[in-house]
């Protein structure tokens, strides 16, 4: 995904950084100044410690040695318990296609990662959110991680435009969503390829090629993104039964089926 401010200029701060694996970036609405810097400083610090928790690259981690049974839940910090219980309510949810225990050599194991990347950036956009809004220094922000991000904006300022790249070709834009508060990720396999399954089965889902979802919160967002990839060729009904989102589902034939379940009764467009 990739985001613009609109279509009227605007002076734009940015920053990125590689941490988890991934490069986060900030798209910053306004003047530069110190405070922005702090907002942005704080980010990365507290990214970095979420990675020294949760990285299952990290023998050292706590995940890590969690899952290998060393330490207990109550031996960890408080923040493994909450996306251990996500996680938990995610896969009751998702009927089974989205799992924080993952097929591995020795059977199933621990892998929060599915979780944990949209919740550690819902977390942290707070560092942003908590700047004043008012006057040029600040009319909003999107913060990205691997494409999926935490989008704000100011009183009468224009929504971001996000692009949904064509999961067959990612150097072109499908579609173009804009977004004002509010959060979108995508799951599918142009840029990482088939490291989503489907957690029943443990094979790679077919007759999906992308699941893009808008929602208020990222970390429902991104795991409602792979819980209805994982659902394959049956993304567009477990959407279907879904509340409070938008999403934007890609099918092999690059034909777009899109789901409005913002309002009382759901809304899809385009062919199934």
């Amino acid at each position: 995904m990739t985001s613009t401010a609109g279509e009227r200029p605007v002076e734009m701060v940015r920053r990125t950084e590689m941490i988890m694996g991934m490069p986060i970036s900030l798209a910053w609405r306004g003047r530069p100044s110190e405070a922005v810097d702090n907002a942005w400083q704080a980010v990365v610090s507290e990214l970095r410690s979420v990675d020294q928790i949760f990285s299952t690259y990290r023998p050292g981690s706590y995940v890590s040695r969690l899952g290998r049974a060393e330490i207990d839940l109550d031996q960890c910090p408080p923040e493994v318990a909450e996306v251990v219980a996500i996680g938990t309510a995610a896969e009751r949810r998702s009927q089974g296609t989205f799992s924080i225990q993952v097929p591995g050599p020795n059977g199933r194991q621990l892998d929060p990662s599915g979780v944990v990347k949209g919740w550690a950036v819902e977390r942290v956009a707070r560092h942003l959110i908590e700047l004043p809004d008012a006057g040029p220094e600040n009319t909003g922000f999107c913060l990205s991680a691997g494409g999926d991000m935490v989008c704000r904006i100011a009183d009468h300022a224009p929504s971001w435009r996000i692009g949904i790249e064509d999961p067959r070709d990612p150097t072109k834009i499908i579609a173009v969503l804009p977004v004002g508060d509010g959060a979108v990720a995508t799951s599918g396999t142009a840029h990482r390829g088939e490291h989503i399954v489907d957690a029943r089965t443990g094979l790679p889902p077919a007759g999906i090629a992308s699941v893009t979802v808008i929602a208020d919160s990222l970390t429902r967002a991104d795991v409602d993104a792979t819980s209805a990839y994982a659902h394959g060729a049956g993304a567009v009904d477990w959407l279907t039964e879904q509340t409070g989102l938008l999403a934007l589902v890609v099918l092999p034939d690059g034909n777009c089926v899109t789901i409005d379940n913002r309002g009382r009764t759901p809304r899809v467009f385009g062919r199934r």
